[in-house]
């Protein structure tokens, strides 16, 4: 899931599918440099984040929040969950959807964040949201910058999104870029962070889409982004075992939906993340119904993942992908969350653990890198649900064979090495991206107390 070697992420999972399906076991592998990266105590400024100075998730989730924003034809709304509506349109505009070519007029309203200067002066930003869209309405996300030398970024389309696909394609979207930083799938890049640059603040801001002379209107409870700088590391710091607990998550494979539904891209090694994300939303109490179900061709075992790479599926990536999509489609079940963050070390997935609270991580390895997992991959989602009496991590691996040979344990330093690292050497020797420690974090909308501690323990809210 590198970044750094292309625009869009798409290109990089198609070699990994080629890649597992080879199961490189074997890579000459040049020395790895020295840590570039030093461990560090969690500190008291709020943050929660075992290295502040790295990663920060900002959100707006509350009445106050919305409020803060700047409305043009939405409303703030309070209740159980908040949120931001369409009040009396500001106008409308056509859109034709590069993925139908149909096009068709739609009543807006936009509501624009105030500028959020970024703790963390940041080479990525990734924007994640939740909503409800009912059929006849969407949204658009963008960001708009300000980097270190005081200039401005354009604004970047993050997403086009709906929750289902009969009004629009949910899309990201690609060729975005100022010569200075660019979008790649759904991540904010500054082009070359060796020269200093860096992202000192932004603006998020929502566009909310309804069919002309309807009531109708999507309603967004959570919309935030997690900005990062995150050094260039071949390894990380070990962590220190502090947990053995395993939480029920349901298991499901990946690779017996295999060949199913290419226009989803074809199942198997392709929907690691829809996948993931299911096993997640079934261990909150997430269902679908029959109903939503029919579509499925009934000789298919588990539906619900086809179902959620029908629904997460970003129509420009051509895949089950794009990481905000997937906290959005968590977020379509009741009284769920989902963010996209980073996290700092196998301590703060430990935290969420003890707190009930699984989580998918993001990895790229080579076979020989992970004991035990038996393929190689350029970008991979497991879900991490506890970790074994020695501090080893307990994941539910979506590549295997079966639903029962899901479960797995992974040695620690292994895992933790090629979660959080920036920088491996790929099946040819070549230097290339890791992710950094991305993660999914889905969570109840109404947190219990210990839940609420462990997520801000993690920058989380």
């Amino acid at each position: 899931m590198s970044r750094a070697e292309q625009p869009s992420r798409r290109t990089v999972l198609a070699a990994a599918a080629s890649v597992a399906a080879a199961a490189v076991a074997q890579s000459v592998v040049p020395a790895v440099p020295a840590a570039a990266a030093t461990e560090s105590d969690p500190d008291a400024d709020g943050t929660g984040r075992a290295d502040p100075s790295q990663v920060e998730y900002c959100c707006w989730t509350t009445y106050s929040d919305w409020r803060t924003g700047t409305a043009a034809g939405v409303e703030a709304v309070a209740g159980d969950r908040p949120g931001v509506v369409v009040g009396t349109p500001a106008g409308s505009t056509s859109y034709t959807d590069p993925h139908t070519g149909k096009t068709a007029t739609w009543e807006y309203g936009t509501w624009t964040g105030p500028v959020h200067r970024v703790a963390v002066p940041a080479t990525e930003v990734i924007a994640s949201w939740n909503a409800d869209t009912p059929a006849g309405t969407w949204i658009k996300v963008e960001l708009h910058g300000t980097y270190s030398d005081g200039t401005d970024t354009p604004w970047y389309v993050m997403g086009r999104w709906a929750a289902g696909d009969q009004d629009i394609r949910r899309t990201s979207v690609d060729g975005q870029g100022d010569g200075r930083s660019s979008i790649s799938t759904d991540t904010f890049a500054i082009g070359d962070a060796s020269t200093g640059l860096r992202l000192a603040s932004y603006q998020l801001r929502l566009t909310l889409y309804r069919k002309p002379g309807t009531q109708l209107t999507p309603t967004v409870w959570r919309l935030g982004a997690m900005g990062s700088d995150v050094p260039d590391r071949f390894t990380v710091p070990a962590s220190t075992p502090g947990l053995a607990r395993e939480l029920k998550v349901p298991r499901y494979s990946q690779e017996i939906h295999k060949g199913q539904y290419p226009e989803y891209d074809n199942g198997g090694e392709a929907w690691c993340s829809p996948t993931s994300s299911q096993m997640i939303v079934e261990y909150w109490g997430g269902r679908l119904t029959a109903a939503q179900l029919a579509w499925v061709d009934p000789s298919y075992a588990d539906p619900q993942i086809c179902h959620a790479a029908r629904y997460t599926y970003d129509y420009q990536y051509a895949g089950c992908g794009n990481w905000p999509f997937n906290a959005a489609y968590a977020a379509t079940f009741q009284d769920l969350q989902g963010v996209v963050t980073r996290l700092g070390s196998l301590t703060d997935l430990e935290t969420l653990i003890a707190a009930g609270i699984p989580a998918m991580t993001s990895q790229s390895f080579l076979s020989s890198e992970l004991t035990g997992a038996g393929y190689g991959t350029s970008g991979h989602l497991m879900t991490v649900i506890g970790f074994t009496a020695d501090g080893d991590v307990i994941a539910n691996d979506p590549f295997s064979p079966d639903d029962d040979a899901v479960r797995r344990v992974y040695a620690r330093r292994e895992f933790e090495n090629i979660w959080l690292r920036t920088k491996r050497y790929n099946a040819s020797g070549k230097v290339t991206s890791g992710t950094g420690g991305v993660c999914y974090v889905y969570f109840p909308a109404a947190p219990t107390p210990a839940q609420t501690k462990a997520l801000a323990a993690v920058g989380l809210r």
